[in-house]
């Protein structure tokens, strides 16, 4: 089996595809680096791995469908809570959050 390392995939000059520019994003109040054009999941996973949250019996959740279907990449993002980190896209300046203890309900 084989571990899962962070980072990006690194390019190079003769390498097709290129990162878009570089800014700066919090990730529980660290600032962290991320590119146009990366998910907050994409971000995440370079940065800290694949965990995003805990259930309420303290069961480690994270990335699984990577398309917005089944909810296990929750994080809060700029203070709006439940928010699917494979699909939101990073923006500068975003400050995102684990889940701790399950998903928040809103009303």
């Amino acid at each position: 089996m084989r571990a899962f390392q962070r980072g990006r995939i690194p390019l190079g000059p003769a390498e097709p595809l290129q990162r878009g520019k570089a800014f700066q994003m919090f990730l529980n109040g660290a600032a962290i680096t991320a590119y146009e054009g990366e998910t907050v999941a994409a971000v995440i996973i370079a940065c800290s791995g694949l965990q995003t949250r805990r259930t309420v019996s303290g069961a480690p959740r994270g990335y699984y469908c990577g398309m917005g279907v089944c909810f296990d990449c929750l994080v809060v993002v700029d203070g709006v809570p439940n928010t699917r980190a494979c699909m939101a896209p990073a923006v500068e300046g975003m400050r995102v959050e684990y889940l701790d203890g399950g998903p928040s309900v809103t009303a």
